[in-house]
Order: C-alpha cells, then sequence, then structure tokens
C-alpha cells in the first residue's frame, strides 16, 4: 500500500474549482508584464502584479539584463561561497547597503531564499523570535527551521506585542520580526512603537521591506527611512521581484552581523548564486528609482485616487494606505468566482483565500503600478462594481 500516494490522492480541492469553471491560478501571459497584459490570447488590465514602479518592461533594465548576459554567460554554475561572486555581485550590494543605510548587504537568489537564510542562523536555542501574525510566508517558514523559541503577536497590535515581551527573560537574544507593508492587507507596521519595545525589552528588529521598497521613503528606501527609524532596525531584508523589476533578494545590516551571515545562512551558501541578468536589471533599476523620483509621485497620486473612490463606493478594504488595496469579499467560494467573472471582464486581480489570510478574511487583492493610469483604474473599479452586484455582495459598509 502506497500510503503517501493515497494521501495526495485526497487533495482533490483544485479539480473541484476547475470542474465548476472557477480556477484561478496558473493563467498564462504571453506579453510584458505591465498595465495592460495579454493573458491566454485576451488583454486584460492588470491589478495583480507586484511591479510597483512599472519597471519589468522598461528598456533601460531589459539592456542592461541583455548586456550582463553577453559579458557573463546566462549563470555562475556555482555558489557565491565558491565561485559564483561577480563583480556586479559586489557592486550592487555595496550600493543597497548604501540606499537602505546599512554597513553591509549580501545578495540572496531569491527573496523567500534572503528570510529563510537568517532567520534560520541568526538566532539559536536560548533566544527568540517574535513575529506578526500576518508576516509573509517565508519570514514563517525561516522561523520554522530556527532553533529559537517562537512567539506571534496580533496583527499590528502593540498591546499584544508589549505582552509578549514582557513574558521573555530580559537576557535572551529576542528578535522581532514583521513586513514593513504587509503583502495583502496594504497597511504598514507601526515601526515607531515597535522599535520603542524593543529598547524597552532589549530586543532586535528585522523588517522585511519586500513592498516597502520603492514605494515608501526617500527614493523608494523603504519603511524604515519612511519612519525615520533606519538605525533603530537590526537587519533590513528586500526584494528585486517588485520595485527592482527582476528577481532575487537581499540582507543588509552591520558588519559583524553580516559576517556571521557570510559563513552561517545555508540558503546563501549552497544556492547558485543571481543570475548575471537578474543582477544587472536590478541594479539598473534601482538606478532609475533613484533618479526618477516622478514614478513613485505617480504611483502615490494613482493609489490616492483609488483608495478614495473605492471608499467613495462603499468598498471593504481595511487599513491599507499603499498601493496595496484589499477588497473584502469573507466568502471563500465567491472570493474564487469573483476572479473568475473580473477575468471574463478583462480584468485581473489576485484571489487570497487561506493560509494567505484568515478563513472569514477572503479577499480579493488590487495591486497598483506607477504606470497605471487613472482612467484604467476608473475601468476596473466599474468592473469591480458590476461583479459585485451581479454576486449580491454588499457594498456600502460604514467606515
Amino acid at each position: 500500500m502506497n500510503l503517501l500516494r493515497e494521501k495526495m490522492m485526497k487533495y482533490r480541492e483544485p479539480q473541484r474549482l476547475m470542474e465548476i469553471g472557477i480556477y484561478p491560478y496558473f493563467h498564462y501571459i504571453e506579453s510584458k508584464q505591465d498595465t495592460e497584459v495579454c493573458m491566454e490570447g485576451h488583454n486584460v488590465l492588470m491589478f495583480g502584479s507586484n511591479s510597483y514602479l512599472g519597471l519589468t518592461g522598461d528598456p533601460r533594465v531589459i539592456e542592461a539584463a541583455v548586456e550582463a548576459t553577453r559579458k557573463y554567460g546566462t549563470g555562475c554554475a556555482g555558489s557565491r561561497f565558491l565561485n559564483g561572486t561577480l563583480d556586479i555581485h559586489l557592486e550592487l550590494e555595496k550600493e543597497l547597503a548604501e540606499f537602505v543605510g546599512k554597513d553591509e548587504a549580501i545578495i540572496y537568489s531569491t527573496g523567500f531564499q534572503a528570510n529563510l537564510g537568517t532567520l534560520s542562523c541568526l538566532t539559536g536555542k536560548d533566544d527568540y523570535i517574535i513575529c506578526d501574525e500576518r508576516d509573509h510566508a517565508s519570514i514563517v517558514d525561516g522561523r520554522r527551521l530556527s532553533f529559537s523559541t517562537p512567539r506571534k503577536y496580533k496583527h499590528n497590535d502593540m498591546e499584544d506585542l508589549e505582552k509578549v515581551l514582557s513574558r521573555l527573560p530580559i537576557d535572551a537574544i529576542k528578535l522581532i520580526v514583521m513586513d514593513g507593508v504587509f503583502s495583502m492587507e496594504g497597511d504598514i507596521a507601526n515601526l515607531p512603537e515597535i522599535t520603542r519595545l524593543a529598547e524597552k525589552y532589549q530586543a532586535n528588529v528585522m523588517v522585511d521591506e519586500a513592498h516597502g521598497l520603492g514605494v515608501l521613503g526617500r527614493q523608494g528606501r523603504g519603511t524604515c527611512d519612511h519612519f525615520g527609524l533606519t538605525d533603530k532596525v537590526d537587519v533590513i531584508m528586500g526584494t528585486f521581484s517588485k520595485s527592482l523589476a527582476s528577481i532575487g533578494g537581499f540582507i543588509a545590516t552591520d558588519s559583524d552581523t553580516m559576517n556571521w551571515l557570510r559563513h552561517s545562512s545555508r540558503s546563501y551558501i549552497f544556492s547558485a548564486s543571481a543570475t548575471p541578468a537578474a543582477t544587472a536589471a536590478a541594479r539598473e533599476a534601482l538606478h532609475i528609482m533613484k533618479s526618477e523620483p516622478e514614478r513613485i509621485e505617480h504611483l502615490w497620486e494613482v493609489t490616492r485616487y483609488a483608495l478614495k473612490n473605492f471608499h467613495d463606493l462603499g468598498f471593504e478594504i481595511g487599513a491599507t494606505e499603499t498601493p496595496i488595496i484589499p477588497i473584502y469579499v469573507r466568502d471563500y467560494e465567491k472570493t474564487f468566482i469573483l476572479t473568475h467573472m473580473l477575468l471574463e471582464e478583462g480584468v485581473y486581480v489576485n484571489s487570497v483565500i487561506p493560509p494567505a489570510c484568515g478563513p472569514d478574511e477572503t479577499l480579493l487583492r488590487f495591486s497598483l503600478m506607477a504606470t497605471h493610469t487613472k482612467e484604467q483604474v476608473d475601468r476596473a473599479q466599474e468592473k469591480i462594481v458590476k461583479c459585485f452586484k451581479a454576486l449580491g455582495l454588499p457594498l456600502n459598509h460604514s467606515f
């Protein structure tokens, strides 16, 4: 008897959704990631991308990737620890460290690996990792791999965080880890209070800037810079797959901590290096982000426009303050139905269901790019209203 196979055969939820025609995943795109894409032969408004600055199709970023491939080839054929370090890796690391205000930075092949490799080795068996309950899966999995004792606090609830901290030994290492901008809800971590509590209880702070980089702070430096608290944060993580129009991730911190990570972080030591193309693309996107502040300004202009419209239309969008706008449905099946209906109407948004949210908090994730226009927002919101009404879902929430 093949017990593993039997267990796998029982998992049929995707097939059920396919059979009723509302399976929302793995739709293929036949064009560049942009505000409008060709998806399975149809033109679709894209409101499900993390390309906040709209740089994934920028000719300068593409050319940087092409030129790096011509010079260095398609890959490094080894890890950074051995033969896989290029001069452009070192140049980008230096620029990233300066940009986010830390001594040094190291590049990982993905943002997920950055969190996984850091959290799994930074603290030890007598230490504690304290996470917001809505932290990204990469933080959760990094914490699981650590020998440290995990603790969790209610989402952005500072009273609950203080309760957790107050119960821990004052002389133990305690690392508080949270998203700077929460990837599903779009709200911003209460970093001023988190850093105050960290000082009070002698804890350290790590901020995941995946969705803050390119969005918040001076020239898009992120949540820490937005609050003027970079010096109060010990470790900053960022990704290339959002505003930096590539794939990869980085950790920035002080030189002593970096020395430990370089020689202890398994997903850094035992993974192949970021490709030349990915590294060069991210570096060029960083240069554009710093030199073209009008991109971030327009991103915020269209974000404020969309947020006001959603409020005025009566949608429940929670506490978001960013280009990530959750449209709460609070019904598992209807979330999938809505996603399917909107795609049929030419609008792509993301379905968010457990474990990415609570069972009664399912939502559509509507995200904006600096290249979106107000007219595109209007078209999408018109379709969303139409689909909500067709399903008999309530609008006119009280705020």
